[in-house]
């Protein structure tokens, strides 16, 4: 392995991290990735004293030009557009980040509502602790100007914090979420909502799903009561199970073997205060769950009757 590939192999977590923050979609993230080696390879590397400023600088360009790039193609989107999901323990975790919360559902759509240079100063300040000279450097920015950009995302990232929920408490909510579900509980569903709770989900009109952010426990609960009924007709096709989905666990389904659905959701504990769910099967066509091999992802199966 020559010189480039080697630097650029050591720090390709980093900048798996950094692309798929940014992008939120796994096939994007890799293909700046691609982008960015082969400037790499085409620079002059005896001239530059920082291989790992470099490449985050350039991997952080390469994003910011894509996402420009993608405003119009996801203003055509059909209903909500939500991230491709990651699924079990895949490389987008750096071992110095703050934790699952910088890599949930609900932080990467805060990122979607922030201009693309205002994404790429905060995650590279907040996530991945590079210090704001760094950050100017890189996109060319002046440091007052990185600074007020990091302070506005720190402000939207605060407005919509949630409390820190232990793992236990968000898998026993998860497992009595998920039983009403089943069993189209309605009443269940709706002690388990909170009343301002909304629900999104990602169809991308490939497939049923609505096509507008629903608000609300009376509406949430009545949807997926209706939703737990048709999923009844499939029997013993359609199976639950408990995975790991950006960080923290959350459900998915899986009809004949094939990924239906990615779940998560946000709660404090005691209610859901939002889901999100993907359903556009091009975004769970790259899952690839082995439900022989349960140990390599924690995937735990649910029974219908779960409580």
């Amino acid at each position: 392995m020559d010189y480039r590939t080697s630097a650029f192999q050591e720090h390709r977590p980093k900048l798996y991290g950094i692309a798929y923050r940014m992008l939120r979609m796994k096939a994007d993230a890799e293909d700046a990735l691609q982008d960015a080696f082969l400037r790499w390879y085409e620079t002059d590397v005896e001239r530059v004293r920082n291989p790992e400023a470099w490449l985050t600088t350039t991997v952080a360009h390469v994003c910011i030009d894509r996402l420009r790039a993608q405003r119009a193609k996801r203003e055509e989107y059909i209903g909500p557009w939500l991230p491709e999901p990651l699924i079990g323990n895949e490389p987008a975790l750096p071992e110095h980040s703050s934790g699952s919360s910088d890599l949930s559902m609900a932080f990467l759509i805060m990122l979607e509502r922030l201009a693309p240079t205002e994404q790429a100063a905060f995650l590279l300040h907040d996530v991945f602790d590079y210090d704001y000279p760094e950050i100017s450097s890189a996109l060319d920015k002046s440091q007052a100007s990185v600074r007020q950009m990091v302070h506005r995302a720190r402000q939207r990232v605060r407005r919509e914090r949630r409390f820190p929920v232990s793992e236990e408490a968000h898998r026993r909510l998860l497992e009595r979420f998920l039983a009403a579900f089943r069993t189209a509980d309605r009443r269940t569903l709706l002690e388990l909502l909170s009343n301002e709770a909304t629900w999104t989900a990602d169809g991308g009109g490939k497939t049923a799903a609505v096509r507008e952010i629903v608000h609300g426990a009376e509406s949430i609960a009545t949807l997926l009561a209706g939703v737990g009924r048709r999923l009844e007709a499939y029997g013993d096709r359609v199976s639950f199970h408990f995975v790991p989905i950006n960080g923290e666990m959350g459900i998915m389904s899986f009809l004949a073997g094939k990924p239906m659905l990615a779940m998560s959701l946000v709660t404090d504990g005691r209610q859901v205060s939002a889901g999100f769910v993907v359903v556009n099967p091009d975004k769970l066509a790259r899952v690839r769950v082995d439900l022989s091999q349960r140990n390599d992802l924690h995937v735990t199966e649910v029974s219908p009757r779960s409580s």
